[in-house]
C-alpha cells in the first residue's frame, strides 16, 4: 500500500495547485491560453447491447456549455433498461429485468498552458448506488509538442441484494493515472498512460455462487485489490500512401494482486469517403488469465474461492465499424455529425463449464450506437 499512500498525497498536492490556479484565473488572470476549452455541443445517443442472454439498451444525452469564456460545463444523463438471462443466473437463479440510470457532471477550465478537469458522477440501480468524484490535470510543454496529464478519481459504493432491507455492504475505489502524449512529428501521434486502482470493501456479489466438490457454496473474495496497467498507443497519417486516412495500434497490460494478468491489442483505421462521410474500423484482441483463487469446480476447501467467468481465463476478440457524417450547413445554430456503429463481440472461456452443456462456454455479443453530435 506504499504505493497508494504516496498517490494520495500526490492527489492532495494536485488539488491545492487546482484551488489555487483556479483563485488565479476567477480573479482575471490575463496570460495567453495555450491550452484551450473544449467547444460547446449537445449530443443525443441511442445504444443497445444484446450478448450472453444479457440485453442492455437507452439513451444517453450530453450537454457542454462555456460560461464566460473561463469554465465549461458538462452534463449527461444515461440510462441502461437491463433484461438479464446470462449462464450465472439461468444456472443459479432466476432471470431478472430493472433499469439503471446515471449522471455525470464535470466542469473544465483552462490557466496557462493546463488544462483542469473537475468530474462527478452518479449510478442507481435498484440493489446499487455508486458516487465518485474525480480531478484531472494536464500541462503542455515544448510549445505544445508533449502534454502530461495525471489525475485522480475516488469511488464510493453501497452494495444491496434483491429482497434483503437496506445495504448489506460497501466499496471503495481510488483510481490513480498518469500520462506522456508525444508529437512525434508532423503526422505521428505518441502516448503512454499508466494506472494504480486500489479497491477496498466487498468486491464480490451476493448472488453468485462458487462450486467446491461439486456443491454451490456462497463465493467468497478478499476485501481488497490493487491493479495496476501501461498502455502504449501510435496514431499516424497515412500520407500520400493512403490519402485522407490514418492508422492507430495499442497495447495495454494489467496485473493485480489477485494474480489477474491481461493483454489488450487493439489495431483502428479510418478513412474519408467523399468529403462528408468518415469510416473508423477497430479490431481488438484480448487475453486473461485467472485469478489465483478462481475454480471451475475446487477440489479443496479454501478461504477464498469464486466461479465468476470474469475472473477465470479467457479471450476475447471484438471489430467495430462506424459510419459518420457531417450535415452540410448549420442547423439550429449548430454543425451536425450523425453516426452509427457497430461492434461484434466474441468470448471464449477456457476454465468455466456450461452446466447445459458440460463444454466450456462461449458466446457472442453484439453493440449497437446511434449518435446525433452538434457543435455550437
Amino acid at each position: 500500500m506504499d504505493v497508494t499512500d504516496a498517490l494520495r498525497r500526490l492527489a492532495a498536492r494536485m488539488l491545492r495547485l487546482a484551488k489555487a490556479a483556479l483563485g488565479s484565473l476567477l480573479a482575471g488572470s490575463a496570460a495567453t491560453h495555450a491550452a484551450t476549452l473544449p467547444e460547446d455541443k449537445a449530443e443525443i445517443l441511442y445504444h443497445r447491447y444484446d450478448g450472453g442472454g444479457v440485453k442492455a439498451s437507452g439513451p444517453a444525452l450530453l450537454v457542454r456549455k462555456s460560461l464566460a469564456d473561463r469554465v465549461s460545463a458538462s452534463a449527461q444523463y444515461y440510462v441502461d433498461a437491463v433484461s438479464n438471462a446470462s449462464i450465472d443466473v439461468v444456472t443459479t437463479a432466476s432471470p431478472y429485468k430493472e433499469t439503471r440510470t446515471a449522471w455525470d457532471l464535470g466542469l473544465d477550465t483552462v490557466v496557462r498552458d493546463t488544462t483542469l478537469g473537475l468530474a462527478m458522477s452518479r449510478s442507481r440501480e435498484p440493489d446499487y448506488q455508486a458516487d465518485s468524484l474525480g480531478f484531472d490535470a494536464a500541462h503542455e510543454v515544448f510549445g505544445g509538442m508533449s502534454t502530461v496529464s495525471m489525475g485522480f478519481t475516488r469511488g464510493s459504493d453501497k452494495v444491496g441484494q434483491k429482497d434483503v432491507a437496506g445495504w448489506i455492504d460497501r466499496a471503495t475505489h481510488w483510481q490513480y493515472r498518469a500520462g506522456l502524449t508525444q508529437i512525434l512529428s508532423p503526422r505521428w501521434l505518441a502516448s503512454v498512460n499508466g494506472e494504480v486502482i486500489a479497491d477496498s470493501g466487498y468486491l464480490g456479489s451476493p448472488y453468485r455462487v462458487a462450486r467446491v466438490f461439486g456443491a454451490a457454496v456462497h463465493e467468497r473474495v478478499p476485501r481488497t485489490r490493487t491493479g495496476r496497467a501501461v498502455k502504449l498507443r501510435v496514431i499516424g497519417d497515412t500520407g500520400e500512401w493512403l490519402a485522407r486516412s490514418s492508422v492507430r495500434a495499442e497495447y495495454r497490460y494489467y496485473w493485480d494482486t489477485w494474480d489477474v494478468r491481461a493483454h489488450t491489442t487493439e489495431f483502428g483505421f479510418s478513412r474519408y469517403l467523399g468529403e462528408r462521410f468518415l469510416l473508423d474500423t477497430t479490431l481488438r484482441l484480448y487475453k486473461q488469465g485467472r485469478a489465483l483463487f478462481y475454480s471451475d469446480d475446487a477440489g479443496s476447501e479454501t478461504v477464498y474461492v469464486t466461479r465468476n467467468r470474469q475472473l477465470g481465463a479467457f479471450s476475447s476478440t471484438a471489430f467495430a465499424a462506424r459510419l459518420s457524417y457531417q450535415w452540410p450547413g448549420p442547423v439550429l445554430g449548430a454543425e451536425w455529425k450523425l453516426s452509427a456503429s457497430w461492434e461484434l463481440k466474441r468470448f471464449a472461456f477456457s476454465d468455466f463449464t456450461d452446466p447445459r452443456t458440460g463444454q466450456p462456454y462461449r458466446h457472442n455479443a453484439q453493440v449497437l450506437q446511434l449518435l446525433a453530435s452538434g457543435s455550437f
